[in-house]
């Protein structure tokens, strides 16, 4: 396999079908506005997020060359899928759907891996162990249900999250290039879910000017989270990934930096799209609590989670982003008092504004063409 190969179409394929666990996250926040809802959504991203990080570094290890891997992973991503219809109803009726669904995601994920070359298979195996505990809890968790399974879903991600980074990860070689690539088309789709969003909430009603401009502020919000990963962090990333020599190090900044730190960012992304979802179609009447909390919390979540992937990663400054992220959640009152609208606005300037001032300071993002 090459050091550091391109994203395949069959690896895109399998992200689109990943990304609609965002889309179900945003349903169920939707359909339960509440701290106990945000609470599944973190659970529920936490775990998936985890084995969706195992199958980016399996084909960053293993190329899918051949029919039988490429029907393997097909297999696996059927099994992401299932677990993705399963959201809505993950703490109720579907528990145990997604937890058997999860089961077969971390086992086709093992055998695949055993393909790769070197130690990094016999190091999977060590981490297999945890894939196979937390996907148990899982399981359990949904055979018991109620708050049973809120608890053993949290032990799932901290026995995957928490002691899996004690763990010595050199036998990995991570290829930069395709790391930061593939983490940077989900971000993509992700976003652009919020993207779609907004158009569907805005083709639900009569199209005006008031209409127009809401549609406008929910997509230049989006434009600005776009701005803010791909302005040019993803490409210090790659190059602060290169230039580690040492694999274990390479390895941890590829799980902290990627892995831990894009939880927040992908949770952002989320809260906005449920915001915007409650927002967009009334945008010139005040906001509910809990879509104008979505709006700021999701805003300043995303702007936290790149502050922390910069940190980790060690490529930029950061504290103008966090500035912005406090300024994200003071829109509240704009939402909760004036309007949507005026909260979109208000968000939109804040982080616009935090942008250009980084433009005049050393080290500030740039866009580039893509």
């Amino acid at each position: 396999m090459p050091d550091d190969p391109r994203v395949s179409t069959l690896e895109l394929f399998f992200d689109l079908v990943f990304v609609f666990t965002i889309t179900q996250l945003t349903t169920v926040l939707g359909e339960a506005p509440t701290a106990r809802g945000v609470l599944r959504v973190v659970l529920t991203l936490s775990v998936i997020w985890w084995m969706y990080g195992g199958y980016v570094w399996l084909t960053n290890q293993v190329a899918m060359a051949g029919a039988r891997r490429r029907v393997a992973l097909l297999c696996g991503m059927a099994a992401f899928f299932v677990t993705a219809l399963a959201i809505p109803q993950a703490f109720g009726d579907s528990g145990v759907w997604f937890g058997v669904a999860y089961l077969i995601v971390v086992v086709v994920h093992v055998v695949l891996f055993q393909q790769a070359s070197g130690a990094a298979p016999a190091a999977m195996l060590q981490i297999f162990r945890y894939n196979l505990a937390a996907a148990l809890l899982v399981l359990v968790g949904g055979i018991a249900g109620g708050t049973v399974e809120e608890v053993l879903w949290a032990g799932a991600v901290f026995v995957t999250w928490g002691l899996c980074r004690f763990l010595t990860l050199s036998a990995f070689e991570v290829g930069p290039a395709h790391f930061v690539e593939r983490h940077g088309l989900v971000v993509l789709i992700a976003i652009g879910e919020s993207v779609v969003a907004v158009g569907a909430t805005a083709g639900a009603h009569h199209l005006d000017g008031a209409l127009i401009v809401a549609a406008l502020l929910g997509l230049a919000l989006s434009a600005l989270l776009w701005w803010s990963y791909f302005g040019g962090d993803d490409d210090r990333a790659e190059q602060a990934m290169t230039a580690e020599p040492d694999l274990h190090r390479r390895a941890m900044m590829a799980l902290e930096g990627f892995g831990l730190c894009f939880i927040p960012l992908l949770l952002g992304i989320v809260l906005i799209a449920a915001g915007e979802r409650e927002s967009i179609g009334d945008a010139f009447h005040v906001l509910d609590t809990a879509p104008a909390l979505f709006l700021a919390f999701g805003a300043a979540l995303f702007l936290v989670g790149e502050t922390l992937f910069r940190h980790v990663l060690n490529i930029a400054p950061s504290g103008i982003r966090l500035v912005a992220a406090a300024g994200c959640l003071a829109t509240i009152i704009l939402g909760l008092q004036v309007a949507a609208a005026a909260q979109l606005a208000g968000l939109v300037i804040v982080i616009g504004a935090a942008f250009a001032l980084e433009g005049a300071t050393a080290g500030a993002p740039t866009a580039e063409a893509r």
